[in-house]
């Protein structure tokens, strides 16, 4: 099964920069895999999708981050990118990669990539 690693995370001050990777063992859209999400969660939240990008490539966004992120991928190294700018305190969690298929996210929960903005 793919397995999908995350990184690029860090620490940076409100209004900075950070891409995020999501790198994958294989092809990512195969089988009932149809899209790509990323998810945050902070501590005392619960998980919540922040981006999906579609085999189609379509993509969608929470309301939080719209005009801000953008999903992309896969390249031709099974990466699928988060592009983050003007980042902002409450966007500080843990960010995870997941496939999806039409009934949802699937497949176990990897480390993630910590994301801290400070103010």
């Amino acid at each position: 099964q793919v397995q999908l690693v995350e990184s690029g995370g860090g620490l940076v001050q409100a209004g900075e920069s950070l891409r995020l990777s999501c790198v994958a063992s294989g092809t990512i859209f195969v089988g009932v895999v149809e899209a790509v999400g990323w998810y945050r969660q902070a501590p005392g939240h619960q998980r919540e999708l922040v981006a999906l990008v579609a085999s189609d490539g379509s993509t969608n966004y929470a309301n939080s981050v719209k005009g801000r992120f953008t999903i992309s991928g896969p390249d031709a190294r099974n990466t699928v990118h988060l592009q983050m700018n003007k980042l902002k305190p409450e966007d500080t969690a843990v960010y995870y990669c997941k496939r999806h298929t039409t009934l949802g996210p699937v497949g176990s929960w990897g480390q993630g990539t910590q994301v801290t903005v400070s103010s």
